[in-house]
């Protein structure tokens, strides 16, 4: 590269006058080395795919938030906080109102114990959650256990955390993990395993055996587990939450990550948390200060509202969100294709194999692109959940959480497929 750079430099000093003036900037402008660390990743496939939806007027199941409304009493909350002059700096670790309410719902749902003036930090939403629990617990050298597919922040966290992620896989059509390569994963070096129950993408809901199987072996090499449970209440067919931090043993390793984006409908307020133990909340909250400095102040006063919604609420969110699956599930199947039904969350992964050829394509990027160009309907590439592409080539990933008119649409939509 620096070769190539001086040929430019001589070029545009013996072509151009004005060149020959500022020349003498360029090195310093283009030659000292970016950081290594971001060639390792890639800018979000997910959101690409919204831009590339938005561009062409389609029908966005790609990005995982609702276009309906947000609940009016949530929306109302905020106003009146507003009104109330809470619009400067909140405490930079979360307004008192909204910690505690937190700590009571986590101990009624979730089966948590936490003091809310040493346990919880607040958060501009649960990926700010996970970047800065990460960098509170991470050393260089270490690893994290992160199962896949996986939401694709993980692995960008965990390597800008300075940790190398080991990853295990979740077969389909059930998403289960195979225990032998679980307990190889775990080593001297690993110091985290990341759970997302519900998961993204998959929507599988992780069984009491299987969180207890994974706390045994926690305890047993002294890690950490870093949960992200903001899909919580979006559970169907009798299926269960559980949070591994309400286990035997776990209390003190278990850093519990949600936010109010996906339960209450609000994924741009950006107000989330992580529940942990003193002495971990106390790094978490030194990284979060110097990330962010603190989550906006209105929105976390109308956020501590919605948390005390009676049980109606999560209901009526249930009951929209079940039907919508199962609307989804029953027009993707009478086009081709091959998708599982998810036990919780609001994505449906499916198999595109029996289709590609219907596009003329050969992987599970140029089918989503394909899909945007003829019927205007956007998806997430499976390969962007894996650590090697080719696992995920044949699978791509829809959401759910849509008006019925959007997804009335979605269905005329796939007529021409």
């Amino acid at each position: 590269m620096a070769k190539d750079l001086q040929c430019i430099i001589v070029f545009l000093e013996r072509n151009n006058s004005y060149a020959r003036k500022t020349v003498k900037y360029l090195p310093e402008i283009i030659m000292k080395e970016l950081s290594r660390i971001t060639e390792i990743f890639t800018e979000s496939v997910i959101r690409e795919m919204t831009r590339i939806c938005s561009a062409a007027g389609g029908y966005n199941l790609a990005q995982g938030f609702p276009d309906f409304e947000a609940p009016a009493a949530i929306k109302e909350a905020a106003i009146k906080a507003i009104n109330e002059n809470f619009n400067q700096y909140a405490v930079t670790f979360g307004e008192p109102e909204l910690r505690e309410a937190i700590s009571r719902k986590a101990y009624r749902y979730n089966n948590i114990s936490c003091d809310p003036g040493t346990d919880i930090t607040v958060t501009c939403g649960a990926t700010e959650a996970m970047i800065a629990t990460l960098k509170a617990i991470i050393n260089p050298g270490d690893e994290f256990i992160v199962f896949e597919p996986f939401y694709e922040n993980y692995g960008p966290d965990g390597i800008l955390s300075g940790a190398t992620p080991k990853y295990v896989t979740l077969y389909s059509p059930d998403w289960n993990y195979n225990y032998d390569e679980l307990k190889k994963a775990f080593s001297a070096k690993t110091k985290a395993i990341i759970i997302n129950t519900p998961n993204n993408p998959t929507g599988k809901v992780f069984s009491h055996k299987e969180l207890t199987e994974i706390a045994d072996l926690c305890i047993k090499h002294d890690v950490y587990a870093v949960t992200d449970e903001i899909y919580e209440h979006i559970l169907y067919d009798g299926a269960r939450h559980i949070s591994i931090a309400s286990l035997n043993g776990m209390e003190d390793r278990t850093i519990t990550i949600n936010s109010i984006s996906k339960t209450y409908s609000v994924t741009g307020w950006r107000v989330g948390w992580a529940i942990a133990s003193k002495e971990i909340t106390s790094r978490i909250r030194k990284v979060h200060d110097f990330l962010t400095v603190g989550a906006p102040n209105p929105l976390q006063h109308a956020a501590a509202s919605a948390l005390n919604y009676p049980n109606e609420y999560y209901n009526g969110l249930q009951k929209h969100y079940n039907e919508a699956r199962d609307f989804l599930y029953i027009l993707l199947r009478e086009k081709g294709f091959k998708p599982g039904k998810p036990q919780g969350a609001y994505y449906m992964i499916t198999d595109i194999s029996d289709l590609m050829h219907k596009l003329a394509v050969d992987n599970d990027t140029d089918f989503c692109r394909k899909l945007i160009d003829k019927i205007g309907v956007a998806a997430v590439p499976g390969s962007s959940f894996y650590s090697d592409p080719k696992k995920g080539c044949h699978y791509i990933r829809f959401c759910f959480c849509k008006k019925w008119e959007t997804l009335h649409a979605v269905e005329k939509a796939f007529v021409n497929l």
